[in-house]
C-alpha cells in the first residue's frame, strides 16, 4: 500500500473563503481511496501564489523535499499540477526533483507525471509553461481593470489612508457583495490639515510632528501612536488633493475627496525634497526650525560660497553689585574658515543678531511694499509678463527646431555623396553629426512641448501666480507677530540664498516664485 502526502494550495484570501481547499482535499481523498493508497499527511498553503513565490520560499515544498529524502512517503498527490507551482522556469524542475528521488507525482485530474523519455520531459515543461501564461494573463487583466477603476475615480480597495473612511455605497458587485465607497473622515481630516500646515508654516519634521500628535492624544486608524513614517506617507499622498493614484495611473481630480490645496501639497513636497538632500548640496529649506537664530540652511559666506552654521557660547560678566551673570551669544560661522574645511578670505564669524536684524528689516520693507500694491494690477502685470516671455521662447524654439531639421536633411544627403566619394566628410563623421543633431532636436522639441503645455494651461499658471501672491500678502500681514519658527519658514520659502561678506554686507537672492513680485516693488 502506497504512502501518500497531499499538497493543497490557494493563491488568494478569496479562494480560502470560498472553501477551495476543502474541495481539493475531498477530491484527493476520494482519489487515494479508489487507488487503495493511504494518505499519511496533508500540507496546506493558504494565500500563497504559485506564480509569484519561488518554491525555495514556500515552507510546504521545502518540508516535502526533506520528507522525500527521508523516504517517508511514496506519492505526492495534488488536485492539479499547478498546485505545485506556476513558474515555467522552476516548477518543472521541482516535479523532476521529486521523481528523481523516487517519489511518484500524481494529479487527480491529470494523472501521473512520468520522466521515462524526452516526450515526458517536454510535456512536463509545456504544462507549467501554459500555467505560467495563464497567470500572466490573469495578472494583466487584474492590473488593467484596477487601472481603469482608478482612472474612473473608484477606490480599488485596501485600508483607506488617514483622513478617510469607507462607507456602504448601496451598490453590489456581480458576486452580490455590497461595494464600499471612500469618503472624508471629518475628524481625521482636521489632523491631516494640521500636519500640512505645521510642516509648511512652522517647519515641523516628521519625528517632531509625530511626537506632537502623540503628546496631544491623537492616534492612527487602529489606535496606535503616530510614527514618522506615517507622517511622511500623509505628506506624500496625492489623495489629499483629490486624486486617486494606483498602479501608475491617476484619476481626474475628485473634489469631494480633496482635503489639502494643491499649492500647499506642492510646498510640502518641496520641503521634503530639500530636507532629503545631502549636506554638501545647497538647501533653501532648513532641516529644523528649532533654535534661536533666524537663518539656517540658506545662509552662505560670500567669499568662499560655503554654508554658514549657527553656534552659541556663554559669556560670564559681573554686575556693579558684584553678582556674576551669564549671557548666551549666537554667531554664524563660515564652515570653510572657522572649521578649516577650505580656503576663505572672509570673516570666521558674524554676530547672529546683527545679521538677523538686517535681513528682517530688508524683508519687512519688501513685505510692506507688496501690501500697498493692488492685487489685480500686480497679478495682471506678472501674468502678462510671464505669458509674453513664454511666447518669445516658443518662437525662438520653433525657429531652432526648423533649422535643426534642415541640418538633419542636409547631413543625410551628404552621406549619399560620401558613399560615392563626392564628399569631403567620411560616413562615420556624418553619422555622428546626425546623431548629435537628432539628440539636440529632441531636447528642443521637449522644451517646446513643455512651453506649449504651459501656454495651453494659462488658467493653471494664473492660479499659481494667485497662490504665490496671496502667500506673499499673508506673510506681509503676519510676519511681525509670527513665532520664531514661523518667521524661519517664511524666510526659507521667500529667500533662496543669503550671502554675507566682511563688514556685514548682505546680499539676498529671492526665490523665483516670489522674486517676480519683489521686482515690481524695487
Amino acid at each position: 500500500m502506497k504512502r501518500v502526502y497531499c499538497l493543497y494550495r490557494v493563491s488568494t484570501k478569496g479562494q480560502v473563503d470560498k472553501d477551495d481547499i476543502p474541495m481539493q482535499k475531498t477530491s484527493c481523498r476520494e482519489f487515494a481511496e479508489r487507488n487503495g493508497w493511504t494518505i499519511m499527511k496533508e500540507f496546506q498553503e493558504k494565500g500563497v501564489s504559485g506564480y509569484k513565490i519561488s518554491a525555495s520560499e514556500r515552507d510546504a515544498i521545502q518540508d516535502l523535499k526533506v520528507a522525500a529524502e527521508k523516504k517517508e512517503f511514496d506519492v505526492l498527490l495534488v488536485f492539479m499540477f499547478d498546485r505545485i507551482g506556476r513558474i515555467d522556469d522552476e516548477t518543472p524542475f521541482v516535479v523532476e526533483w521529486f521523481i528523481k528521488h523516487g517519489i511518484e507525482v500524481w494529479s487527480v485530474n491529470e494523472g501521473e507525471q512520468r520522466m521515462d523519455n524526452h516526450v515526458d520531459k517536454l510535456m512536463n515543461y509545456i504544462r507549467f509553461w501554459q500555467a505560467n501564461g495563464e497567470s500572466q494573463k490573469t495578472s494583466t487583466r487584474v492590473k488593467t481593470r484596477l487601472q481603469q477603476m482608478t482612472m474612473d475615480g473608484q477606490f480599488t480597495g485596501g485600508v483607506p489612508p488617514y483622513g478617510y473612511k469607507l462607507i456602504k455605497s448601496g451598490n453590489v458587485n456581480k458576486k452580490g457583495r455590497e461595494l464600499m465607497e471612500i469618503v472624508i473622515d471629518d475628524t481625521e481630516a482636521e489632523i491631516v490639515k494640521m500636519v500640512f500646515e505645521m510642516t509648511v508654516k512652522e517647519g515641523y519634521g516628521s519625528y517632531r510632528m509625530s511626537d506632537y500628535l502623540n503628546k496631544h492624544g491623537y492616534r492612527t486608524h487602529n489606535g496606535n501612536p503616530f510614527q514618522c513614517i506615517t507622517i511622511n506617507r500623509i505628506l506624500k499622498n496625492r489623495l489629499y488633493c483629490g486624486y486617486i493614484v494606483s498602479g501608475g495611473v491617476e484619476s481626474e481630480q475628485i473634489e469631494r475627496l480633496q482635503i489639502i490645496d494643491e499649492n500647499i501639497f506642492d510646498e510640502a513636497q518641496y520641503i521634503l525634497k530639500q530636507r532629503s538632500q545631502k549636506n554638501d548640496e545647497k538647501q533653501q529649506i532648513a532641516r529644523t526650525t528649532k533654535g534661536s537664530t533666524l537663518l539656517s540652511g540658506n545662509i552662505y559666506c560670500a567669499h568662499c560660497g560655503k554654508k554658514m552654521v549657527s553656534t552659541s557660547h556663554t559669556d560670564n560678566y559681573k554686575r556693579a553689585d558684584g553678582t556674576v551673570c551669564s549671557k548666551r551669544e549666537y554667531r554664524y560661522i563660515c564652515t570653510a574658515k572657522a572649521m578649516k574645511r577650505g580656503k576663505c578670505d572672509g570673516q570666521s564669524a558674524y554676530v547672529a543678531y546683527k545679521i538677523d536684524q538686517a535681513v528682517t528689516e530688508i524683508l519687512k520693507t519688501y513685505l510692506s511694499k507688496i501690501k500697498s500694491t493692488p492685487k489685480d494690477i500686480t497679478l495682471e502685470k506678472r501674468y502678462k509678463s510671464e505669458i509674453s516671455e513664454l511666447r518669445k521662447k516658443q518662437g525662438r524654439l520653433q525657429k531652432e527646431i526648423e533649422k535643426l531639421k534642415r541640418q538633419v536633411v542636409e547631413l543625410s544627403a551628404e552621406i549619399g555623396k560620401s558613399l560615392i566619394g563626392e564628399s569631403r566628410f567620411t560616413p562615420d563623421i556624418l553619422s555622428a553629426s546626425i546623431e548629435n543633431t537628432d539628440d539636440l532636436l529632441k531636447q528642443k522639441e521637449t522644451e517646446l512641448s513643455d512651453i506649449n503645455y504651459r501656454l495651453a494651461n494659462q488658467q493653471t499658471a494664473m492660479g499659481k501666480l494667485d497662490y504665490y501672491y496671496s502667500q506673499f500678502r499673508t506673510w506681509a500681514d503676519e510676519f511681525e507677530n509670527s513665532t520664531m519658527e514661523q518667521k524661519k519658514m517664511i524666510v526659507c520659502q521667500l529667500v533662496k540664498e543669503i550671502r554675507v561678506s566682511r563688514g556685514y554686507k548682505i546680499d539676498i537672492v529671492f526665490d523665483i516664485n516670489y522674486e517676480q513680485f519683489i521686482a515690481d516693488t524695487k
